[in-house]
C-alpha cells in the first residue's frame, strides 16, 4: 500500500465498544461504496494498557476511572448499534480483558490481507460472544479462522518482544495526537473520530475515493 493509494488507516482497540460501532458503520459504508475499494492499515491503540491479566470487573473500572456508573451511556451505544444492524448488549461483557495479545495478531495478519476482519472479529469476540479476548484459545481459534497457521499462532503466543511493540505504537499513536477511538485517516489527508453516523462515513469515503479534502482540512 503506497500513500497515493485509496486508503484508510484505522486506530482501534478490541476493548473499545465504539470502535466495535465505527468499524461497523464503515462496512456499512463500504457496502454501499460503487468503484474503487480503499486499502485499509489497522494500527493498536490502549484504552487501558494497564488491564490485570486476570481481568477486572467493568463496571468497577468505569466507576473507578470516571466517577460515575456506565449505564446510561451503554443505553445510548446500544440504541444507536441497533440503528446501525448490531446486536450490541453492553452487561453482557462483564470483564476488561488486556488486548495486547489480540493486537499482535491484528497487527500480523496486515501480512495475510485479513486484518481488518480479524479487528473486527476480535471486537465481536469481546462485546458480542462476551469472551476473554486475552485467552490463547480465544485467540488461537479467531487467528485460525483469518489465515494463521497452529505454527504461527504458537511461534506469536510464546514471543515476549511482540506486547511490548503494541503498547509502544499505541504510545507513538497517542503522542502524534490520536487523543481517542476509533480514529479513521482517510488517503493520509483528513480524519473522521468517532463513531459517527454512517452518512458521515459515506461522505468521507466518497471524497477519499475522488481525492477530494473537507474544506475544513485544507
Amino acid at each position: 500500500m503506497t500513500d497515493d493509494q485509496f486508503r484508510i488507516d484505522i486506530f482501534s482497540d478490541p476493548n473499545c465498544p465504539w470502535c466495535l460501532l465505527g468499524l461497523t458503520r464503515l462496512d456499512n459504508a463500504l457496502a454501499r461504496l460503487e468503484g474503487e475499494r480503499p486499502g485499509i492499515l489497522h494500527h493498536p491503540f490502549l484504552l487501558d494498557a494497564d488491564a490485570p491479566a486476570e481481568g477486572e470487573n467493568v463496571v468497577e473500572m468505569l466507576v473507578k476511572k470516571y466517577g460515575r456508573e456506565p449505564f446510561d451511556m451503554w443505553d445510548r451505544i446500544e440504541t444507536e448499534a441497533h440503528q446501525s444492524g448490531l446486536e450490541l448488549d453492553m452487561r453482557k461483557q462483564t470483564m476488561r480483558y488486556p488486548s495486547q495479545m489480540a493486537q499482535v495478531f491484528i497487527q500480523a495478519a496486515a501480512h495475510k490481507g485479513t486484518q481488518h476482519p480479524l479487528a473486527l472479529a476480535f471486537s465481536h469476540a469481546c462485546y458480542i460472544d462476551a469472551k476473554n479476548i486475552s485467552d490463547p484459545e480465544v485467540i488461537r481459534d479467531l487467528a485460525k479462522q483469518h489465515g494463521f497457521t497452529d505454527a504461527e499462532v504458537d511461534g506469536l503466543l510464546a514471543a515476549d518482544e511482540p506486547p511490548g511493540q503494541i503498547e509502544a505504537a499505541a504510545a507513538q499513536a497517542a503522542q502524534s495526537g490520536v487523543s481517542g477511538v476509533p480514529f479513521f485517516i482517510f488517503n493520509n489527508k483528513f480524519a473522521v473520530s468517532g463513531a459517527q453516523p454512517e452518512a458521515v462515513f459515506d461522505e468521507a469515503l466518497g471524497m477519499a475515493a475522488r481525492g477530494e479534502v473537507p474544506e475544513a482540512a485544507q
